[in-house]
């Protein structure tokens, strides 16, 4: 029970952060520039892109670790596209938070309600966000750090976002670099709470 609690609000908490920082307006994180890049150059909803763009993710994730599709990850990216698309269609569409040092707060606070949400869902063991998938299988097989593997793979996602127009600013740059970091701060501090919780 508490496993599946700690998945689904661990997930409710990162899309939340995933929209506030959007709404900052500082420049989105690196995959969140590329799905809003898409759905302002393609079409359809950021919270649609965050599954199709998963969908990709678990195939090359499947290609790496040389292994079937993980399958159940596709629950984990449609609740994480629904919860964004909830937070930023429904509850923040008409939001717009105004003065540079306002945004730059919410930006910071943002992520490190990502990075919360992050840790605390890593801990079920659960279907991961296959960007998250893809961090443990670059940590797996470069044999470095979460924090070292989190940061490569939101390089990558950045010079994606560029090619699509994403909302790339300074934001971005201090998410990009800093995700990792809190990650792997607050990793710990859930793993924790979980066990406590756990063996109650």
């Amino acid at each position: 029970m508490y496993r599946f609690l700690f998945y689904v609000i661990g997930l409710l908490i990162l899309s939340f952060g995933v929209v506030l920082t959007i709404k900052a307006d500082l420049g989105a994180g690196a995959w969140d520039a590329l799905n809003v890049g898409l759905a302002k150059t393609v079409g359809f909803t950021v919270g649609t892109w965050v599954m199709i763009v998963g969908i990709v993710l678990i195939i090359l994730n499947a290609v790496l670790l040389k292994k079937f599709p993980e399958i159940f990850a596709l629950l984990t990216i449609v609740l994480i596209g629904t919860f964004v698309d909830f937070w930023l269609e429904l509850v923040f569409k008409h939001w717009a938070p105004s003065g540079l040092f306002f945004r730059f707060g919410i930006l910071i606070f943002g992520l490190i309600v990502i990075s919360i949400g992050v840790a605390l869902y890593l801990q079920t063991q659960f279907p991961l966000n296959p960007i998250d998938q893809f961090m443990m299988v670059l940590h797996q097989k470069l044999n470095v750090s979460i924090q070292a593997a989190k940061t490569l793979a939101e390089l990558l996602a950045l010079i994606l976002a560029f090619f699509f127009n994403g909302p790339i600013g300074i934001g971005t740059v201090i998410i990009t670099f800093l995700i990792g970091p809190l990650i792997q701060f607050f990793y710990p501090k859930c793993q924790t709470i979980f066990r406590r919780l756990q063996y109650r």
